[in-house]
């Protein structure tokens, strides 16, 4: 179970995003300090992370020591891995305290019956050779292979190689990904939230039998983040000029049939 209010932010690609966006992602983090009561990093914080014995990526400290500063203050903060940090491990849970975790998430957050998963190879088809390459890519004796590289070196490769992912949108616009939340949530009428990243396409939607499909988007697009409340699903966007709680783009309640609007 996730406290509420609980913050949602995914996808902002740091270490190959302008030095400007690590900026102000740094200062969401931050001005979450006595406001959340936790939060869900969805995956691809980073554009690059891995753990070598003594070696992590040079530009991901200042955000992994604001993450686990706002952790020590009381935030409960869970990281879903995603496509382009999905090896994590020790050093984030163990000398960071965050709780990584790789693979879906279900649990209660302020409430809603939640799944969360980052989003990457859920499309049936469109996915399926991704699917392919992510096992080898994620297969021990891969990463044990990747670790007797030298970081430079790694760091290089592997950044060198994620350019289209971190840049564009889903080619489908986040058409396949908002099909499959929507399939997950009439097939379990249970889930009250399915919360995705991946797409870089913002969205706040009500399925047909009530329940919420959501995603945070991407800092690389604009700096929008989902808000959760008992009461609510919002979808924000920072604003570090205006109001600590940023500009609702929309809002959903739980199993109502109308949208709560623009505000």
């Amino acid at each position: 179970m996730l406290p509420d209010p609980c913050y949602i932010i995914s996808d902002a690609h740091l270490g190959a995003a302008p030095a400007e966006t690590e900026r102000q992602v740094l200062r969401f983090i931050r001005s979450l300090e006595g406001r959340a009561k936790s939060l869900v990093v969805n995956g691809d914080l980073f554009d690059f992370w891995f753990e070598w014995k003594t070696v992590v990526p040079r530009r991901a400290v200042r955000a992994v020591a604001a993450l686990a500063e706002l952790k020590e203050r009381g935030t409960d903060v869970l990281w879903i891995a995603g496509n382009h940090d999905c090896w994590g491990g020790d050093v984030l849970r163990d000398d960071y305290g965050l709780n990584y975790h790789v693979g879906p998430w279900e649990g209660t957050i302020a409430g809603w019956r939640t799944r969360i998963e980052h989003g990457d190879g859920l499309r049936v088809v469109e996915d399926r050779k991704y699917r392919r390459l992510r096992t080898v890519l994620r297969h021990p004796l891969s990463v044990r292979a990747f670790r007797m590289l030298h970081p430079d070196l790694g760091s290089r490769l592997a950044t060198g190689s994620s350019e289209a992912s971190r840049v564009h949108r889903a080619p489908d616009d986040g058409t396949g990904l908002r099909a499959v939340a929507l399939e997950q949530l009439a097939l379990d009428p249970s889930l009250d939230l399915v919360l995705f990243g991946h797409s870089h396409v913002a969205t706040l939607e009500r399925a047909p039998n009530g329940g919420v499909y959501a995603n945070a988007g991407s800092w690389l697009e604009a700096p929008t983040y989902l808000k959760i409340t008992p009461a609510l699903v919002e979808l924000l966007r920072w604003d570090p000029n205006g109001s600590a709680e940023g500009v609702r783009l929309h809002a959903l309640d739980r199993r109502a049939e109308k949208s709560l609007g623009h505000s």
